[in-house]
């Protein structure tokens, strides 16, 4: 019986976001606030939650007591709101008691959701706010607080549009639920299978071509999901044993899988749904934020291909064996349908300017209809796999919902208690004196708060703590929330809490510390592209074309050179002097030539000590091998 209301809940979820999205409410005369739309959601994910994921780990053979009456005070809670919502908004000013009550019952149980579904970082992190939201006022110097009331703090953080029922809930109960589906409907209708294949056809002919075959495949797969230990599960459990078959240590294995995996959380056009979530908080519109991601995501991912390339040559790595490559041809004959949806989609977002959540109802319906005419391969979808990719995408979302209301927590405990506020000006204070020692300590801290969140979780919480005082130090808003996403990402493969390299460690049977480290190595980029597009907005596609084009190149070189110092490997292997040189002028490319004035100079410099230098190895590698000829 519970498995039955279990799924009726999960369908109902999944339903009602995609009504929402193809406004059939409306239509039919069923006029809601957004936050009516919100409660609702929540009716049907609270209950959902805990009928579904236990209080601990491990299996669950019955639902306890506690459990269903959790699930029903969300449920009766949630309606309550979504009912009597325009009252309570009415009155929200003097308190009543009933808006306090349903506020606190939401509260609690979102907190305890959050450590059921995502864990106990976020949940800190929140109820420290929490905390500070109620002695603030008493701490001396920049972070002291106006003093809040708890019933106030209370009913705020249930009921105002700046907290639970605020932007980010809005947009988990719309444009993400949306998105996860047509995840669910791509896969059921082979989308997985296809794009590893074409991966597989177009890199596996190349020496290391296992290892850009799981750059590939994690770069297609993670660019729509928004959990990095996801997408290693997805294509982590098929690439790394090729890659150790091929020749990839263990742990360069699991490295290169982390990175790319990674990766995908910040290749456009989904970014794992932070994209939306960032267009939301700029209050620009989708597609500046996928164009303005693009060169950075590339520049990633062309070190990553890089490195890989030059470790498979160092170590003899050889290309995949032929008779397991299917033909680029046979795979886009039989998949090419699949390509569809995607093309719908950046269609509807970029040329026809719809919503995001119209946009995924679109391309999940295309998707749909592929898998029913032609899937891929020998699967095609059923009409079972359709109600099954509903189920599932009810299900699935439970963290996000989690998410989304802590980040409207957070939101809330700041906006209204101005520690915001004492914040950015503590940090605008240390970046008066050098703003780069403020993106030093920024991305330290991206780095700590983002250890153990998902990618959605890790922006949300960034956003509210970090971004606003980059902003304030003159730096570009899209920049600085482009920064903080990079270095919130980085968490995932940077010791000591490296959640994507130890799980990635662990399916490859690696030592988990060496994989971090490993990793580190591969994905080097990450940590230096932000300051690049801080110190130059063309990297993000805005201004003078000719200097993005002159800035573009000599980053490539740069990377081509600090990539080889850190392999040890060029045409041949390198050591001492000549490795150190490649990477000190190699980072001397990095600097963007309209950073300042002396910033061409700099460039100069590498490039005419790269020039001999790089020369002299190609000499010396076609006099070895026409020796040994």
């Amino acid at each position: 019986m519970l498995t039955g209301i279990s799924t009726t809940l999960a369908v109902a979820l999944t339903l009602g976001s995609l009504a929402w999205a193809a406004d059939l409410y409306r239509m039919v005369g069923f006029v809601l606030y957004n936050e009516q739309h919100i409660a609702i959601a929540l009716a049907l994910a609270m209950p959902l939650l805990f009928l579904t994921v236990p209080a601990r780990k491990g299996p669950r053979t019955h639902v306890p007591w506690y459990d269903l009456l959790a699930a029903l005070a969300g449920a009766a809670a949630s309606l309550y709101i979504a009912l009597r919502y325009p009252r309570l908004l009415d009155t929200m000013m003097d308190v009543p008691v009933d808006g306090v009550l349903v506020s606190a019952i939401m509260i609690v149980l979102c907190l305890e959701g959050l450590r059921r579904s995502v864990g106990k970082a976020l949940l800190v992190v929140t109820v420290l706010l929490f905390g500070y939201a109620t002695i603030g006022h008493m701490v001396p110097g920049v972070l002291q607080t106006k003093e809040v009331s708890a019933e106030r703090l209370i009913i705020y953080l249930g009921l105002d549009t700046s907290s639970m029922l605020g932007i980010p809930m809005l947009i988990v109960a719309t444009v993400v639920i949306g998105f996860v589906f047509f995840g669910q409907v791509l896969q059921k209708s082979g989308g997985g299978d296809f794009f590893n294949d074409l991966a597989l056809a177009l890199m596996g002919r190349y020496r290391g071509g296992s290892a850009k075959i799981a750059i590939v495949a994690s770069s297609l797969f993670g660019s729509i999901s928004g959990v990095v230990v996801s997408n290693i599960m997805a294509t982590g459990t098929m690439t790394i044993p090729i890659m150790k078959r091929s020749g990839y240590s263990a742990e360069s294995a699991a490295a290169i899988e982390a990175v790319a995996s990674t990766g995908g959380q910040l290749m456009p056009p989904v970014m794992g749904a932070v994209a939306f979530f960032m267009a939301e908080r700029l209050q620009v519109s989708y597609a500046s934020v996928a164009i303005a991601a693009l060169i950075p995501a590339i520049l990633y991912y062309l070190a990553l291909f890089i490195q890989a390339d030059l470790e498979a040559a160092r170590d003899g790595i050889k290309a995949v064996d032929m008779a397991s490559i299917p033909s680029v041809p046979r795979v886009l004959r039989d998949g090419w349908m699949l390509i569809a949806p995607f093309v719908v989609i950046i269609v509807a977002l970029f040329n026809l300017n719809l919503q995001p959540a119209v946009a995924a109802l679109y391309g999940s319906l295309t998707a749909i209809g592929a898998g029913l005419l032609r899937g891929y391969g020998s699967k095609r979808m059923t009409f079972k796999d359709i109600f099954a990719a509903v189920v599932e995408t009810g299900k699935g979302v439970l963290e996000i919902f989690m998410i989304g209301a802590a980040a409207g927590f957070i939101i809330g405990a700041i906006g209204i208690t101005g520690l915001g506020f004492g914040l950015t000006i503590l940090l605008v204070e240390i970046g008066a004196q050098n703003v780069f020692f403020l993106l030093l300590i920024a991305a330290a801290l991206c780095i700590v708060f983002g250890m153990g969140l998902p990618t959605v979780g890790v922006y949300l919480l960034l956003s509210v703590l970090v971004a606003p005082s980059l902003e304030e130090a003159g730096i570009a808003p899209m920049a600085a929330h482009m920064f903080i996403l990079y270095f919130g990402m980085m968490s995932m493969i940077t010791p000591p809490l490296a959640i994507a390299a130890f799980f990635a460690a662990s399916l490859a049977g690696a030592d988990a510390i060496k994989t971090a480290f490993a990793a580190m190595r591969f994905g080097w980029t990450a940590y230096v592209v932000p300051f690049l597009f801080v110190g130059s907005s063309t990297f993000l596609l805005e201004g003078n074309k000719g200097v993005l084009v002159l800035n573009v190149a000599t980053t490539v070189l740069g990377i081509w050179l600090v990539s080889a110092g850190l392999t040890k490997y060029l045409f041949r292997p390198i050591t001492g002097w000549v490795r150190l040189a490649f990477i000190i002028l190699g980072l001397l490319l990095l600097v963007p030539v309209d950073f300042n004035s002396w910033a061409i100079w700099i460039n100069l410099v590498g490039l005419a000590g790269a020039a001999p230098l790089v020369a002299g190895e190609w000499k010396i590698t076609r006099v070895d091998a026409t020796a040994e000829a």
